[in-house]
């Protein structure tokens, strides 16, 4: 499994920050070298933004996380229902697997050119695949859950096609199944940061899982694939020790930064 580089961590980030309507002004300059396209729902909001350069190989697919209370209460029902991915079936989350057979529509608004979101992503993304271009497909909460059961999804129909899936605050997606039969367990890096309550989602640690590999940010340091019974504790132990770790020089030194606009 490649590593995921600081400034592919640092641009899939933005991006994802960038998928929601109230992100910083000073971050758009990172869609500047892209042609874009984008999937909106029926109420007319970006819901997957697709990136890409001429000159380069891959193109980028952000899907967004929840806006809405609606969406909210969507990712609140736990009950697991079967969808089928190709020639497998697998149990997911209710929810997720109602954002991926949601309508949808390419870039504009026009209820003859309705797709399911899968259905539809998979047509747009055909041309770019046609130039030989493979893809990297990332998202922030829920929209990490709908990343990897839309990668998954592109890599069954079509091959080698999937580059990497990057995810940030993701909670988990599916069964036992899902996670045994998930194909890109390799590419895909699922970040948490510190105690993140949604990464430990849906409250059914046996039944649903994570798939792919965990890159844990505690304490200033990336901890790979840490149990989760570890990290609720060692977030638990910082918490606690955290009035006395603001007194170490480091803390004073990593905050140096701040002076430069002083």
């Amino acid at each position: 499994m490649k590593k995921l580089k600081r400034y592919q961590y640092e641009r899939y980030a933005i991006l994802c920050q960038l998928a929601y309507p109230d992100a910083d002004a000073k971050y758009n300059l990172a869609l500047k070298p892209f042609h874009e396209r984008q999937l909106v729902d029926k109420y007319g909001q970006m819901s997957v933004r697709i990136l890409w350069m001429e000159n380069k190989k891959e193109a980028i697919v952000v899907f967004r996380g929840s806006l809405s209370i609606r969406d909210w209460l969507a990712n609140l029902v736990f009950l697991p229902t079967k969808i089928q991915q190709m020639d497998q079936q697998f149990y997911v989350h209710w929810g997720f697997s109602r954002l991926i057979s949601q309508p949808m529509y390419s870039s504009t608004k026009n209820i003859d050119q309705a797709l399911p979101l899968r259905e539809l992503l998979v047509k747009v993304l055909e041309p770019l695949r046609q130039e030989g271009k493979r893809f990297t497909f990332i998202g922030h909460s829920t929209g990490g859950a709908v990343a990897v059961l839309m990668a998954d999804y592109f890599e069954r129909k079509n091959a080698k096609a999937v580059k990497r899936v990057v995810t940030f605050g993701q909670p988990a997606v599916g069964s036992r199944s899902w996670y045994k039969n998930y194909l890109l367990h390799h590419k895909t890096y699922r970040i948490c940061c510190d105690l993140d309550i949604v990464t430990f989602m849906p409250p059914f640690p046996y039944y649903f899982w994570h798939v792919g590999k965990m890159l844990w940010l505690h304490d200033d340091q990336i901890y790979e694939n840490t149990p989760t019974h570890e990290r609720f504790f060692k977030s638990l132990h910082s918490w606690i020790l955290r009035p006395i770790t603001y007194h170490y020089m480091r803390k004073y030194i990593r905050n140096k930064s701040l002076f430069d606009e002083h």
